[in-house]
């Protein structure tokens, strides 16, 4: 069974349609990152999926259970990462944790010990060093990770990320990715993501789904969604010095025969399709102006333009 599973799913506020019929999965152990412009209804489908919201139509199951219906043992088997939340500034971090930390105890089970090691998950985030420190005085970047340490100090099942890392340094960026891959291949965590950073989409996700007006106009692995927008791939390379740069159809064909004719003369060979934010921009152009759902061929180049 699915973890997340979504059919037909629709929402309407007043006499407004905001979700016209969303249909997706969310497997075990599988990252999905949810895309798409302000407006598009992701912060509606996460709330929807959380339980926070009733729908308007649809059928929508999370963990075997209708969120409408959900009780607090099936809430204790969610993780959520808001992007932004009221917090106790004056509690210090090691005490903020475990005190949350123990409202899961009842709801722990021989597959899933709940909740984690208040002082493993510390060392998690990188917040060891601030464990005695009060909350308001933690930084932007360091109360994100104390935001991250909290949704999933439960061992989640299903794990709602909302712009995870924002206010993040590089480093912890990369820090927390880890957790992430962790969570989902070693814990078989089902992890839902929103972000505005596409390259952090691109590096995490397993699969990608496109949100525009309300409907998903893309679904599948960012290597898939390339191919449906891009045609030809761009190939550089340097000869002697020289660069060059060729776009074909059939790459791999292509760059064989480069090899063929100049041998190790060749250096620097990079063989690139359209990135994620080059997709995500042709498809939600293609929605935007009415194109036909078929986006193969649509020109990147001006994807964006006027946007």
């Amino acid at each position: 069974m699915a973890v997340i599973e979504v059919t037909d799913l629709r929402m309407r506020y007043g006499d407004k349609d905001v979700l016209l019929g969303e249909t997706f999965t969310l497997e075990h152990g599988e990252v999905v990152a949810l895309l798409g412009p302000n407006g598009a209804g992701k912060t509606t489908t996460i709330e929807i999926l959380e339980g926070f919201r009733k729908r308007s139509a649809g059928d929508v199951s999370v963990l075997g259970v209708d969120p409408d219906h959900g009780d607090e043992r099936w809430r204790a088997r969610l993780g959520i990462v808001l992007q932004s939340w009221r917090d106790h500034s004056k509690w210090r971090v090691r005490e903020l944790l475990a005190h949350i930390a123990a409202y899961y105890v009842p709801y722990a089970t021989e597959q899933v010990p709940r909740p984690r090691n208040v002082d493993d998950l510390i060392e998690t985030v990188g917040l060891s060093e601030h464990a005695t420190k009060k909350v308001k005085e933690l930084s932007g970047g360091q109360r994100r990770r104390l935001d991250v340490a909290i949704g999933i100090v439960g061992t989640p099942e299903v794990l709602f990320l909302d712009e995870p890392t924002a206010g993040f340094d590089p480093e912890a960026r990369m820090e927390f990715h880890e957790v992430v891959r962790r969570l989902a291949a070693s814990e078989d965590t089902g992890i839902l993501l929103t972000t505005h950073d596409l390259a952090e989409a691109e590096k995490l996700a397993d699969r990608i789904l496109i949100l525009a007006g309300g409907r998903i106009v893309a679904n599948g692995t960012p290597a898939e969604l390339s191919r449906q927008v891009s045609i030809d791939a761009r190939v550089n390379w340097t000869r002697n010095g020289q660069e060059f740069t060729e776009t074909t159809p059939q790459a791999t064909q292509f760059v064989r025969q480069l090899f063929a004719e100049w041998g190790e003369e060749i250096q620097d060979l990079e063989v690139r399709r359209a990135s994620l934010e080059e997709t995500y921009m042709a498809f939600v152009h293609a929605f935007e102006t009415g194109a036909e759902a078929d986006t193969s061929g649509l020109d990147l180049a001006n994807a964006g333009a006027g946007e």
